[in-house]
């Protein structure tokens, strides 16, 4: 049968992007639909916050042929410094110590937004619907046909696969009613940037606190991208503090390690929660990105989780492809759900895991969390193993996250 697309792609922020970037060379039709025009100031790809970018991400990215343009605005992450606020526990990480030129990058959002476009405006397989919103879905053995409003027109498409890439709250997820659970964490990322008084030196600093954990990541010009996790109902007040006020409160949290904080950015805040969808695909559906799971931020796991979607639908589809099966069928589909299920559960797990641990000060857990930052210190095995993991280079990788093509 043939359909007006091979791909339609739901949501065109970050993750969308990423994947019409993955699949630029292929022979697939792809049309990526996406609801906010992308250069307006509510665009997720192109706003304020920063993303911690995994060393294997960035191997995904320069596989791509994206890295060049994203390495411009990135900021390496030489070292990490793990903390637990007034208590002993220590753990420190070097990329030196591994043989890797970084262990991440800090890179804004709205970098990485530009640098992906500018690798999509030169695609001749992509068209961009935008601004578009999905009205309707309906999946048949043969097709799937996808109803928007676009241009003031309401339209039916028709495609061999649809992805949802559409984010938490996932309106291809809803319309094809798949169950998903949602775990409020009763917490809000608290996002904004400041200068540090003394050099950061690309070290990214992870703090647990009695109210969530707090995260100083470099920036250039000795900047600090501030992550801090608080109390839902705290939000609100340190939001409307004045800036001087958010900084003595941010000054107290963090302590004088950075020095005293100054040149305070735009704040803004983020409920927090875990996500977990109870399929991840049908018969020519598939979901990925936080359509698909959203984890805490701690760690800042979340954007490279979905990445390794990405990277592995991608390769999933290609070898499909020539093996001459059907890119929608039930058969390739969940060979890409089954390769991600463990790195899912995994990755919600550890960060579950961290926040769970950190937010219980009973003495018994409080001493066993602090000797176990500085067994992760001590023992080169653990640490090895801890950084495989948070670099994103921890078990089955696709090609793109081995530096090879699809």
């Amino acid at each position: 049968m043939r359909t007006d697309y091979d791909i339609l792609i739901i949501g065109g922020g970050l993750v969308g992007a990423s994947l019409g970037c993955a699949l630029r060379e292929s022979q697939l039709r792809l049309g990526v639909i996406e609801a906010v025009p992308l250069t307006a100031s509510t665009q997720p790809s192109y706003d304020d916050r920063t993303l911690a970018l995994a060393y294997g991400s960035k191997k995904i990215f320069e596989s791509m042929g994206c890295w060049t343009d994203i390495a411009l605005e990135a900021t390496p992450i030489e070292r990490i410094h793990i903390s637990d606020r007034g208590h002993f526990g220590v753990t420190r990480l070097s990329a030196t110590e591994f043989g890797m030129p970084a262990l991440g990058y800090i890179v804004p959002n709205r970098a990485l937004g530009v640098a992906l476009m500018k690798t999509l405006q030169i695609s001749n397989n992509i068209e961009w619907l935008c601004p578009a919103e999905m009205q309707d879905i309906n999946i048949t053995p043969g097709s799937a046909t996808v109803t928007i409003h676009h241009l003031e027109q309401t339209r039916t498409l028709t495609a061999r696969l649809v992805i949802a890439a559409d984010g938490a709250h996932s309106a291809v997820r809803a319309a094809m009613r798949i169950e998903s659970e949602r775990i409020a964490y009763c917490q809000s990322a608290i996002v904004t940037t400041v200068t540090a008084g003394a050099p950061h030196e690309n070290t990214a600093y992870e703090r647990f606190t009695d109210t969530g954990p707090l995260a100083l990541l470099p920036l250039s010009e000795n900047r600090c991208a501030v992550v801090w996790t608080a109390k839902e109902d705290e939000a609100p007040s340190l939001l409307s503090r004045s800036d001087a006020e958010f900084l003595d409160r941010l000054q107290y949290r963090f302590g004088d390690r950075l020095g005293t904080f100054t040149l305070l950015g735009k704040r803004a805040a983020y409920p927090l929660a875990l996500t977990r969808v109870a399929e991840h695909v049908r018969e020519r559906l598939a979901l990925i990105g936080n359509a698909a799971h959203s984890v805490h931020p701690v760690a800042g796991q979340g954007f490279n989780l979905g990445l390794r979607d990405v990277a592995t639908i991608a390769e999933i589809l290609t070898d499909s492809l020539r093996r001459g099966e059907d890119i929608g069928s039930l058969t390739a589909l969940r060979r890409y759900a089954d390769w991600r299920v463990r790195d899912n559960r995994v990755t919600a797990g550890f960060t579950n895991g961290l926040i769970r641990i950190f937010s219980n000060n009973a003495f018994p857990l409080t001493l066993a969390r602090n000797a176990g930052l500085v067994a992760v210190d001590l023992l080169p095995g653990v640490k090895r193993r801890f950084v495989r993991l948070t670099s994103g280079l921890a078990g089955r990788l696709p090609r793109l996250a081995r530096g090879l093509p699809l």
